[in-house]
């Protein structure tokens, strides 16, 4: 497995996988090879079928779980082993059609509100303010943000596709203030040891405020990120720049916001007020 291993690491770096998702792919294989005590590149489509299927049955794990075991096995059988490959063989879990959970304006605020610490508040503004996902705050440093064109440009992305989204002025004013009292060296949200903060630390500031907040809503810190776009739409922002500053592939996903944002009926006008009387 070891030779095969190094093979499946260079081709996944070679296609600008992040590091991640390569520890999780090469685990997601190994761990299919040793239940079966067969090497990976002797597993047959029906074990790893198997396999899957007990996981996903037996163990529960999630349907996101599931793309990304098959996303790995089909990288080592086509990339790797130069193998056809046969999407029915393995197909992918129907996606599930869940409405995001959105917090409102005040909500959004009696979040920010409770965390008194001036890092932490900065981080959910930070979420909030621009569309980010947790790995591109954390991920920040110094020189992405763009102060003479309000712009923060994102580098490690999803998909590792590089975007700018909005800076708010309220935003640099309190960034500013952070600096001032940190001094960061390189990464904008540093940890103890001046690297970047970690996942885990970014979701437990969330996870303390939104306790502290008393909002009784069961969310994660993406929760932010999906009430930045919802908002933006209420606002009247078209969804091909909310496409942009979010970072998605397909207005698709987009246009799923239309489906939670709150309309004023009384800023609707019947269309007898515009007819030539």
């Amino acid at each position: 497995m070891t030779q095969l291993r190094q093979q499946l690491i260079k081709q996944m770096q070679l296609k600008g996988y992040c590091d991640k998702t390569i520890k999780s792919y090469v685990c997601i294989i190994a761990q299919v090879a040793l239940y079966y005590h067969t090497p990976a590149d002797q597993l047959t489509v029906d074990q790893i079928r198997e396999f899957i299927l007990n996981r996903i049955t037996v163990d529960k794990l999630s349907k996101p779980w599931m793309n990304m075991a098959i996303s790995a096995f089909k990288l080592l059988f086509c990339d790797v082993l130069r193998r056809e490959w046969n999407r029915l063989d393995l197909p992918r879990p129907r996606r599930s059609q869940k409405v995001a959970i959105i917090l409102s304006r005040d909500e959004v605020k009696k979040i920010l509100d409770s965390k008194t610490n001036l890092k932490h508040r900065a981080i959910l503004m930070l979420v909030y303010s621009a569309g980010l996902r947790r790995n591109e705050v954390r991920s920040l440093k110094i020189s992405d943000i763009d102060s003479s064109r309000m712009l923060i440009h994102l580098h490690t992305t999803k998909g590792n596709k590089e975007r700018y989204t909005i800076l708010s002025p309220l935003m640099l004013d309190t960034l500013r203030k952070y600096y001032r009292r940190y001094r960061p060296e390189d990464w904008l949200f540093e940890g103890v040891t001046r690297t970047a903060i970690s996942d885990s630390t970014v979701e437990a500031i969330f996870k303390q405020a939104l306790k502290k907040s008393e909002v009784p809503k069961v969310v994660g810190i993406h929760s932010l990120r999906h009430a930045f776009a919802t908002h933006m739409l209420e606002q009247g922002v078209s969804l091909p720049i909310i496409q942009q500053m979010m970072g998605h592939k397909s207005l698709k996903t987009t246009s799923g916001y239309l489906h939670v944002q709150q309309y004023s009926i009384q800023a609707v006008k019947s269309p007898l007020d515009a007819l030539p009387i």
